[in-house]
């Protein structure tokens, strides 16, 4: 079976030529790593999420970026510019085959997570997945079934705030007992663009399409359609490839809570909103009230809208005895009705640069668990799952733990 050629300079050649299944020889595990050695990276979708990415890769000592692989032309290009010296693959399969290559960073739409996940794994790489890890429901079982099948393989998820130093701060806070029961977390995520500058909208470039996007290997799973060059660079605003903004900024309230209090999957979620401000084809909301009843009996509430920024981006974690507030900084505040005599806490411990990726990396080397493992990432995306079929459904929807199925 043909395959599109390995430079991208050769634009018409590889239209209809893209292979459809898994690439028939994969590469061997690779050896085990020792504390100081040099990680070889390659990357799977270098757009601007990607390349920031990359450009943390290469600011962590002992790195080396050796390819770059993505359906759009145009990205090689712009990631050759930054690594000239690295190897660049229309097909991500080749990278894959690419036998001296340790780890990938993962950072496609959401809908080809599963796909570039599961083949990375097979392939014996390390990965690094952005977040949300699992489209939907099955694709985060096919993803659980890869990883439990890859042996010592490092997967980090991209919920960075999980190397933060408020994890210790807000683990330390709820330790000392200061906090008492918690029966609620409130959460919000607000954000405002100038009128006229729609939130997430991206420009059509005059250079795409047919001729240097592969859009077969965009759509992936997804339904089958015509090339559209708006629905390629705004996949965020359509069902068929984003989650929304649940997806995108959600997944990060709640991954950090997950990680510290150990939240199980949600046992009901209601999302209700709609499409009050950008009339721009977009299907996801632009506002929106996410409440996830979860078995610890701790109510999950998320609001977020793009028409005002005022609220900003917080979480507030209620207990009977005190109340963690986190934003830009994270403190406790006793309630005095219960701990009268307790004074504030502010916490204090610092985030290195570039904590998440040197977390990662130094993972890849020892074979420890990374800050964001993979049972932090299933959890958080079954509850962003549920979330979305909620809103789409228009009713509250429920986990069934026994059948692992949303009912």
């Amino acid at each position: 079976m043909s395959r599109p050629p390995r430079n991208p300079d050769s634009r018409r050649l590889f239209i209809g030529k893209v292979a459809t299944g898994i690439a028939g020889t994969l590469a061997a595990p690779p050896s085990v790593l020792g504390a100081n050695e040099r990680i070889r990276l390659g990357i799977i979708g270098p757009g601007a999420r990607g390349m920031q990415l990359v450009r943390e890769a290469i600011d962590c000592p002992n790195t080396e970026f050796a390819a770059f692989a993505d359906v759009y032309t145009r990205r090689l290009e712009e990631a050759k510019a930054v690594v000239p010296n690295a190897k660049t693959y229309l097909d991500y399969r080749y990278l894959l085959e690419d036998k001296s290559i340790d780890a990938v960073l993962i950072a496609t739409p959401q809908h080809l997570h599963c796909e570039h996940f599961v083949a990375t794994l097979e392939a014996g790489k390390h990965v690094y997945q952005e977040k949300t890890m699992a489209f939907t429901v099955d694709h985060a079982k096919r993803m659980r079934a890869a990883y439990q099948n890859a042996g010592k393989r490092t997967v980090q998820i991209g919920h960075q705030s999980n190397s933060s130093g408020q994890v210790t701060d807000a683990a330390r806070f709820l330790a000392s007992g200061k906090v008492g029961k918690v029966t609620a977390i409130h959460a919000h995520m607000y954000r405002n663009t100038p009128h006229g500058k729609p939130q997430w909208s991206r420009p059509v470039h005059p250079d795409m399409s047919t001729e240097t996007v592969i859009w077969k290997s965009f759509l992936g799973e997804a339904p089958a359609r015509e090339f559209d060059a708006n629905r390629f660079i705004n996949w965020r605003f359509f069902w068929d490839y984003s989650g929304g903004n649940v997806y995108e900024n959600m997944c990060h309230q709640l991954s950090f809570w997950y990680k510290i209090m150990g939240l199980k999957i949600p046992a009901a979620v209601t999302m209700t909103g709609g499409i009050y401000l950008w009339k721009d084809g977009r299907e996801v909301p632009d506002t929106m009230n996410v409440s996830m009843e979860h078995p610890e009996e701790v109510l999950f509430t998320w609001d977020s809208g793009f028409g005002n920024n005022h609220l900003g981006n917080s979480e507030d974690v209620l207990g009977t005895d005190g109340t963690i507030s986190r934003g830009q900084g994270i403190r406790y505040s006793p309630q005095k009705v219960n701990l009268p005599n307790e004074a504030e806490l502010v916490g204090a411990t610092k985030t290195p640069r570039h904590a998440h990726m040197q977390n990662f990396l130094d993972c890849v080397r020892s074979g420890a668990e990374p800050n964001c493992p993979f049972d932090v990432g299933y959890r958080v995306s079954i509850a962003a799952r549920m979330a979305v079929e909620s809103y789409r459904q228009q009713r509250t929807v429920e986990w069934d733990a026994s059948k692992e199925e949303i009912v």
